[in-house]
């Protein structure tokens, strides 16, 4: 029965040839023209639990793999394509109510604290483990790619390049950065725009290696990093020129996207500019489980529509929206290599099983910017009108 059951699935996916070898060793091939070879090989190394297959198959065949109940032979991305090109197979609709009840009452529950324990959980997992797979400007978000040749960290120093010429930064101006990771934004707006900098991050860890690397710089009266919550910050009546966000609001949560806004608002000044990066859906959706579960407790990856919806709410007006979609694609490729190379060190301190999720959150990644919805978008408004701003977007590419 389990087996029929799996292959009445299995038959329904549809755009690449895939081989599956059952528990008892038996191999069959599904998908496959004749003399087509399979693209990867699903193992099951044991039977895996029916009903719980059919109530959450994501959570399920990702458990298994974590714990080495399936395994796979070929390119995992393959897999992953496969899978997103056929998600209608794997849909349960009686599931979808129950499923968004239990992600709107999460999202409510999203005070300062819970938020701090999300960050802390992902974020704190330490400096060290960071440093292994990122390239050295330790930028954790997308990076932007003028060739495809470019290095990862190239492409992350021509990310903040090309945010900081949006932001338009004079001499002299402040600059607020709200979830700063691991400060090379907030130096680099200091040391090559001559502005004076805060950054504000919910990890201590991150917080740490920032304040090493500000003294590192000579920087210490130029930049500063706290830690804090934007909420916190807010209330302090502290005025910025400029304002940006990398990266850091997926955490914000669905029930307080306009609170966001409205501290960025009270905090920024009169004809002031914010960048915004976020990684968006195209449609309001819960979070993927499996992210939801094991990557980002709590996280919501807003779409794109609602993020600009509330930006009137609070007299902002946008000036840009520019997709990087390719962009993070190329980059969570560039960390899921990274990470293949330094397995044998993750595995010594964090185990097989972290290993295998981390493996399976990159290359899901990496295949979700390429082949699903999922985007990022760097939108840059202003507070009220400002007409004193470039008439083309040439100055972002000089």
């Amino acid at each position: 029965m389990d087996k029929n059951l799996l292959r009445a699935v299995f038959r329904c996916i549809k755009g690449a040839p895939f081989a599956v070898t059952y528990w008892d060793d038996q191999t069959e091939i599904f998908g496959a023209a004749e003399n087509e070879e399979p693209v990867i090989r699903v193992i099951f190394k044991e039977k895996l639990n029916l009903p719980e297959m059919l109530c959450d198959p994501e959570i399920t065949f990702s458990e298994a793999y974590m714990d080495k109940k399936i395994d796979f032979e070929g390119d995992l991305r393959a897999l992953f394509s496969l899978l997103i090109s056929n998600e209608d197979v794997f849909k349960k609709d009686s599931s979808k109510k129950g499923l968004l009840q239990h992600f709107m009452k999460s999202q409510s529950a999203k005070s300062v604290k819970k938020q701090a324990e999300e960050v802390q959980y992902h974020y704190d997992l330490g400096n060290d483990f960071f440093k292994l797979w990122l390239d050295p400007t330790m930028n954790y978000s997308c990076a932007y790619f003028n060739s495809p040749s470019d290095s990862l960290e190239d492409a992350q120093q021509q990310k903040n390049d090309h945010i900081l010429k949006k932001l338009q930064l004079k001499e002299g101006e402040t600059l607020l950065d709200i979830g700063s990771g691991w400060g090379h934004l907030i130096i680099k707006a200091a040391r090559e725009y001559g502005v004076k900098t805060v950054g504000i991050t919910l990890s201590k860890e991150q917080e740490e290696e920032t304040k090493r690397r500000i003294r590192e710089e000579g920087l210490e009266g130029q930049v500063e990093v706290r830690l804090a919550d934007y909420r916190d910050l807010c209330v302090e009546k502290q005025r910025f020129d400029k304002i940006a966000s990398v990266g850091m609001f997926e955490h914000v949560g669905r029930n307080h996207i306009s609170a966001y806004f409205s501290c960025v608002s009270k905090m920024l000044k009169p004809q002031g500019l914010s960048l915004l990066h976020t990684i968006t859906h195209p449609t309001e959706s819960p979070t993927n489980p499996f992210l939801a579960k094991y990557i980002f407790p709590r996280g919501y990856i807003p779409s794109l529509r609602e993020t600009i919806w509330a930006l009137a709410d609070h007299s902002f007006h946008l000036i840009d929206v520019e997709s990087l979609r390719m962009h993070y694609a190329m980059t969570t490729d560039c960390w899921a290599r990274n990470f293949e190379k330094v397995t044998d060190q993750v595995r010594q301190k964090y185990g097989e099983r972290f290993v295998r999720m981390w493996r399976l959150y990159l290359v899901g990644c990496t295949t979700s910017f390429r082949c699903s919805g999922l985007d990022v978008h760097q939108i840059l408004f202003s507070k009220g009108l400002c007409n004193d701003l470039p008439l083309t977007r040439s100055y972002m590419y000089n």
